[in-house]
């Protein structure tokens, strides 16, 4: 999957959009795990979720974080 930027709606923002970039989807134990992804908002790596049925992206920035991202 290659990277590619999108809207969401953003935990910290309470559902404002913002633009993320979706880096991957999400795996356990090697098995990908539908609807799932790691994404990358303003710097933090945090999951997201996708709604297939309004077709939308929900970023949690405050609970799913990972980390900050390196800048460089």
């Amino acid at each position: 999957m290659k990277p590619f930027k999108t809207m969401a709606h953003i935990h910290s923002l309470n559902g404002e959009m913002k633009e993320i970039t979706v880096l991957r989807q999400e795996d356990m134990f090697g098995h990908p795990i539908q609807n799932s992804y790691i994404v990358d908002y303003n710097g933090v790596i945090c999951t997201a979720i996708f709604n297939p049925i309004t077709s939308q992206y929900y970023a949690d920035d405050k609970y799913g974080k990972f980390k900050e991202a390196q800048n460089g």
